[in-house]
């Protein structure tokens, strides 16, 4: 006889108790599969990233060392950060006429790779976070692969073996589990220790000395093996001597934003006294304006990603625009710069960015991988400004000339991006092009009451143009024509702060922050952005306001 839902000794609403046995034995299951599985995939992973100006074959070893492998040249080895792990970095482009030519003119030819060997000793955190990064997606890869193969292999098993033929081998199981788990293990440890150190199990390199260039640095205690021994001496020594000399420069300038924005608070603290007591009336203060900073042409020259983070923090900025030109080749041992970049930019900051000729679609797929928004042509809405760019149709490469390498001109980009702002439901606040002539046919149009770019290494504006204001950021690097940028500047940096109101999405005045070549800083007081002439007044009596 079926009970009624109220008789006695019936709950009603109870949900059986979960079986935790079964729960418990599920889970072992998974772990016996994912274990030996994620041991296999990080043994294993390996990954193809940057090293200095060199690309370089990353693959984790099961010992204690990292061993940076270049070939005839020798190997540099130093002790591994994580115990029980390694790694084996192989430089696959060491070319083979440096072994082939006396000592002097060997030095002579490495001399040319000076400058991006400072680069990595000047941002050696985000050249391992590339490498660190995609050792990681690999593992991760091959940890599923290797999970999902088990998990077929012992379904399969299970499957063959039927019903009766299991219940025989739980017993079994059941008496032997200690040995049955144990033994899968060794196995995979085994076998990720041949397969990550090639057939055999790994061997150390050949005897080799400390070389006291590395004496205070990262690398002291290295040990250096086979001719590289001789090369550090001489050209390490030179690579270090310029690491140490930019790393002096680039903090003393970072400490010297620092002061010149004490200084300029100051002053304006200063001249907002005298006009109160003199009874002038100043413009009415913007409540909770958005801040930007502008900064272009950054052109690999990591040692300025610090002095950017002090204008920031002492600006308030909560918007880094970018016009482009992030790295020199576009290359993927470049990506490292946009790291460097992005690692010295404080949490809650935005970084837009319109890429540059001297970008690449490596560099934009890997700003996006690092969280950057990067224009594409449509509008977005950053802190409440509406922004409107896209990349540079053209690529620039050194020693190769510039050509076209998108589906469009610069003509054709240049009205499609006029097309998008005059949309009725556009709105947009500023356009954010790298070379200024993208973005004219919007300022003539009267779509766009802004516009802020790079490329010409020159500042010019704010001036008005068409029924807007056009502002060309110098380089932020630094850059000179056909001079590096890396290393104690060139020329002068400059980066400008502008203020947005975000209740009209206006700019509403704007500063300029110059690092002259002594790593000395000025900031320059607060000048009002120009007012562009709006664009009725161009086609209806201008005494009539619409």
């Amino acid at each position: 006889m079926t009970m009624p839902p109220h008789a006695p000794g019936r709950r009603r609403g109870r949900r059986p108790r979960p079986d935790l046995r079964a729960v418990a034995k599920d889970l072992l299951v998974v772990v016996a599969l994912v274990l030996p599985a994620a041991l296999y995939g990080i043994a294993t992973a390996s990954a193809t990233a940057s090293l200095g100006p060199h690309q370089a074959r990353y693959e984790v070893t099961l010992d204690d060392r990292v061993t940076v492998d270049l070939g005839p040249l020798g190997t540099l080895v130093i002790e591994s950060p994580v115990p029980a792990l390694g790694a084996r970095v192989t430089v696959q482009e060491i070319p083979r006429e440096l072994v082939e030519v006396p000592t002097a003119s060997t030095l002579e030819q490495l001399s040319g790779d000076l400058d991006r060997y400072v680069r990595l000793f000047s941002a050696p955190e985000a050249t391992l976070d590339v490498a660190v990064r995609t050792l990681v997606t690999d593992a991760l890869r091959r940890t599923a692969v290797a999970t999902a193969v088990l998990a077929g292999l012992v379904l399969g098993f299970r499957a063959l073996l039927g019903p009766d033929r299991r219940r025989e081998l739980a017993v079994v199981v059941r008496d032997n589990r200690h040995v049955l788990v144990a033994a899968p293990l060794v196995l995979v440890v085994v076998a990720s220790t041949v397969t990550a150190s090639g057939t055999s199990p790994p061997t150390r390199p050949s005897p080799g000395r400390a070389s006291s260039v590395f004496d205070g640095t990262a690398l002291e205690g290295a040990v250096i093996t086979g001719r590289l021994a001789g090369v550090i001496d001489t050209y390490g020594g030179r690579a270090v001597a310029a690491y140490r000399s930019n790393e002096a420069f680039y903090d003393t300038a970072a400490a010297s934003v620092r002061e010149a924005w004490d200084e300029r608070r100051d002053v304006d603290a200063r001249v907002a006294e005298v006009r109160e007591a003199a009874g002038l009336v100043g413009p009415s203060p913007v409540e909770d304006p958005v801040v930007a900073l502008v900064v272009s042409d950054l052109h690999c020259n990591v040692g300025m990603a610090r002095v950017i983070r002090a204008a920031i923090e002492e600006s308030g900025a909560t918007v880094v625009l970018n016009a482009g030109d992030t790295t020199m080749n576009g290359t993927q041992v470049e990506t490292y710069c946009v790291t460097a970049f992005a690692q010295a930019t404080p949490a809650g900051v935005t970084t837009v960015v319109a890429d540059g000729n001297h970008d690449s679609a490596v560099v934009t797929g890997h700003a996006r991988s690092l969280g950057w928004v990067v224009l594409d042509g449509q509008p977005v809405d950053v802190a409440g400004v509406r922004v409107l760019g896209a990349r540079d149709p053209r690529s620039t490469r050194i020693g190769e000339g510039t050509v076209v390498d998108g589906a469009e001109t610069p003509r054709e980009l240049a009205d499609r991006l006029a097309d998008v702002a005059c949309a009725d439901d556009a709105g947009i606040d500023l356009m954010l092009v790298h070379d200024p002539a993208i973005g004219a046919e919007t300022l003539a149009r009267g779509c766009a009451p802004a516009q802020v770019s790079g490329h010409w290494h020159r500042r010019i504006g704010p001036v008005v143009e068409g029924s807007g204001v056009r502002y060309v950021s110098s380089s932020t690097a630094g850059a000179i024509e056909g001079q590096a940028t890396v290393g104690p500047l060139n020329g002068a940096a400059e980066m400008t702060v502008l203020r947005f109101d975000a209740a009209t999405g206006r700019v509403v005045d704007y500063r300029l922050v110059r690092v002259a070549r002594d790593a000395a800083v000025t900031v320059s007081p607060a000048l009002r952005w120009p007012a562009a002439a709006p664009v009725w007044s161009r086609t209806t009596d201008p005494d009539v306001p619409v």
